[in-house]
């Protein structure tokens, strides 16, 4: 006998429990739990119709839309394996993402079905999905996979890091029954993009497993956030810190601010400053948290039960364990003395199992049992952990990841580019901003680098600023000194 358990339970189990209960609010629409069960099922029949089988790949391409949730939870429910695509992406980049994940189907909204189409594979709308609902969900093992995420590696190449079914519903209820003072009659603001991790399993999946009401936002800004939560008095947030920002901007002259019990800010570090005034604006507290795509994500956050600490990451969460480990060795795990620097590492319930079809990379990245982040750090006396730098040269533009590697590949194959370096530099509201700095092979303006990275790579990743110079500071290895460039246009 086999022990069964699928993320679908999170809607289904709500819908037990708190049928009548509003558990999406998306404009006008007011959506109870038994509705969005309902409704969840009718397309997951919709997907056995078109073939979909259990442990399938089935994309999922929609904004911050009650379809979101309907057509997540229907592939869950079908027994499929949910892709989330960028929706910044360009075509050839979904075009990878589908072909690389082996997506059977793409369910998307109507206005991005041109672009999915282009990829090859079966593309549906969620209205073509209505048929009469399945009876229940598909059951499937915890260790069977449920959610995909994409996420640049090193290389700059897109990997699938796979979240199963005991991931995902094990991060989902330790954030909400221990790590975070939550509660069934919260009512959460989904500003946060739900093809992302941190939107899509602490913002929604947690607050489907509580049983609270999620406040959609498709298109998030500052005034418009604002007139949402006081509208609809929205009383806890997750966002990332340019969203805080952008809040305390559009919030100078109100007379009304929402009563926000809490918020929680992850995806970036939080600056002290901001993390200060806000609270003091809005009357609240803001806990910072941390995690990855590959740890489901939450791996610690600052908790009620031992304290908050501004500037750090705060404690792990329950059944996590997070260490410091020697940076400088790579195949064993070596621990530092607290207030030594070194590379977060992680183990627990929460870490993936591994990099879709890269076993090299899922080595590289799981070494005696522990998940290697590639973020530097330090943990205190009292257990606290600071982010310090980052071991790799990952950018965090805006909350996203942008891998440099992946824009000097396309900024490298245009013919007036000899040389190129991409880094982040310091911004004040984004947190980092990408810069290409560029030996030229033949003269070349910015206005023509910027289109061609335009057409080739999603909006979140091309770069803003260029800088042109002789020649890149080099090592004695003949490696690029990225640190220098940082230190001169800084």
């Amino acid at each position: 006998m086999t022990a069964t358990l699928s993320l679908a339970t999170v809607l289904a189990e709500a819908a037990r429990r708190y049928p009548d209960k509003v558990a999406v609010i998306d404009g006008d629409q007011r959506i109870t739990y038994a509705q969005l069960w309902r409704e969840a099922r009718s397309m997951a029949a919709g997907l056995v119709a078109q073939g979909v089988q259990p442990g399938d790949a089935v994309a999922l391409i929609c904004p911050n839309i009650a379809d979101f949730p309907r057509a997540y939870y229907a592939i869950l429910a079908a027994g499929g394996v949910v892709v989330p695509v960028h929706l910044l992406l360009t075509p050839a980049e979904v075009a990878y993402v589908l072909q690389d994940s082996g997506a059977k189907l793409v369910v998307c909204h109507p206005a991005v079905a041109a672009l999915a189409s282009q990829a090859g594979v079966t593309v549906v709308t969620p209205s073509e999905l209505d048929s009469p609902p399945l009876a229940s969900y598909v059951s499937r093992v915890p260790e069977d996979p449920a959610v995909i995420f994409y996420t640049s590696g090193t290389t700059g190449q897109p990997k699938g890091a796979v979240l199963t079914h005991l991931n995902l519903v094990m991060n989902a209820t330790v954030n909400v029954f221990d790590a975070n003072d939550a509660r069934p009659d919260d009512i959460v603001l989904g500003c946060l993009p739900l093809f992302h991790t941190f939107g899509q399993t602490v913002g929604m999946n947690g607050t489907f497993r509580l049983g609270a009401t999620l406040v959609l936002l498709a298109r998030f800004t500052g005034e418009a956030a604002l007139d949402l939560m006081v509208r609809e008095n929205v009383n806890v947030m997750h966002a990332v810190p340019t969203m805080y920002i952008a809040l305390l901007e559009a919030a100078q002259g109100r007379q009304t601010l929402p009563q926000l019990r809490f918020g929680i800010s992850g995806g970036a570090s939080l600056p002290v400053a901001v993390l200060e005034k806000f609270s003091e604006t809005f009357s609240t507290t803001l806990y910072e948290g941390y995690g990855l795509s590959e740890t489901s994500p939450t791996a610690t956050t600052n908790q009620p039960h031992f304290g908050t600490r501004p500037g750090t990451i705060g404690h792990p969460i329950w059944g996590v364990e997070v260490e410091i480990a020697r940076a400088e060795v790579e195949n064993r795990i070596e621990f530092v003395p607290d207030g030594e620097l070194g590379e977060i590492v992680i183990r627990g319930h929460n870490v993936f199992a591994g990099y879709l079809n890269r076993p090299a990379a899922t080595a590289e990245a799981m070494v005696d049992g522990w998940f290697r982040s590639g973020d530097l750090g330090r943990k205190d006396s009292d257990g606290f952990i600071s982010i310090v730098d980052r071991k790799k040269d990952l950018i965090i533009r805006g909350g996203f990841n942008v891998y440099p590697r992946e824009i000097e590949e396309v900024l490298a194959r245009h013919p007036a580019v000899a040389q190129v370096a991409v880094i982040g530099l310091p911004h004040d509201s984004l947190g980092e901003e990408i810069c290409a700095v560029i030996v030229q092979a033949s003269p070349i303006d910015e206005t023509e680098l910027l289109a061609w990275c335009q057409e080739r790579l999603g909006r979140h990743k091309y770069p803003r600023r260029f800088h042109f110079i002789d020649e890149l500071p080099l090592g004695p290895s003949h490696k690029v000194l990225k640190r220098e460039l940082r230190k001169m246009l800084t």
